[in-house]
């Protein structure tokens, strides 16, 4: 199992851990199917009221797919096969609400989590970047997730600058990305904390708000992840020149920090 779930039944809470630490915590296809898997199963449970969402270790919440991930592609240019529009829980109708607790990276598919999560929580010594661009690869749905949550200059700084610009956590927490900074290795504490507190409120009402809240971003939101596949297929290179400049990236050095 890819995954590590825990639930609290005094507190009405669920601790959902990305359990790949020699992997950074990036998601293969098995993690991409747990994750649709849980979401799925809290509609149903009813002593789960509220969720944290965290990475296991301090070195990454989440570095997106694996990239020893093959993903099958269908013929028709007009599909695009994207496993991780599956493993928010959003995109499986769950609308208790998330908390992510994030330590180290949380980086590329990282946001399709994010992007679903209401709140996040970060250890000072997180860091937020997409590094799509540098690797000759379309940010879509994460630019459109944080477009979501950040001011439109700052996702496009890091969006466009690819992995030289990263998000340190006291500039997330500024800008509104972070609602909460803490010390090294207290980002579940506090999530759990905060967690609680929602899951102590009338279910109903707390439902209703999540949803409330959603609502008012969906049209938009909607209506630029129609248009992602398309944009992805006409500027993505070939695989095998992505690989390439990952390859010669990973033997450089460190990108800036602000």
């Amino acid at each position: 199992m890819a995954l590590r779930t825990e639930r609290d039944a005094a507190s009405g809470v669920a601790l959902v851990t990305l359990d790949r630490p020699h992997r950074l915590n990036a998601i293969d296809l098995e993690t991409a199917a747990e994750l649709a898997f849980v979401w799925r199963e809290f509609r149903f449970d009813d002593t789960v009221r509220a969720v944290v969402l965290t990475g296991a270790g301090t070195r990454a919440f989440c570095t997106g797919i694996d990239r020893d991930v093959t993903v099958p592609q269908p013929s028709s240019p007009y599909a695009l096969d994207d496993p991780l529009l599956r493993i928010g829980p959003k995109a499986n109708d769950l609308w208790k609400p998330v908390v992510a607790a994030v330590e180290g990276m949380a980086c590329g598919g990282a946001f399709y989590l994010l992007g679903e999560a209401e709140f996040i929580v970060a250890s000072r010594e997180a860091t937020f970047f997409d590094p799509h661009t540098t690797y000759g690869m379309v940010s879509a749905y994460e630019a459109i997730a944080m477009a979501q949550r950040m001011p439109f200059g700052e996702v496009a700084r890091m969006s466009l600058m690819g992995g030289a610009e990263r998000i340190g956590a006291a500039r997330a927490h500024t800008i509104g990305l972070v609602s909460e900074v803490t010390e090294p290795g207290g980002a579940v504490a506090a999530a759990l904390r905060a967690a609680a507190v929602t899951a102590s409120c009338p279910t109903g009402a707390v439902q209703g708000t999540v949803r409330a809240l959603w609502a008012a971003k969906e049209a938009a939101r909607s209506q630029a992840m129609a248009q992602a596949p398309a944009l992805i297929a006409l500027g993505n290179l070939a695989p095998e020149r992505q690989a390439e400049l990952f390859e010669g990236r990973a033997r450089g050095g460190p990108p800036r920090v602000r």
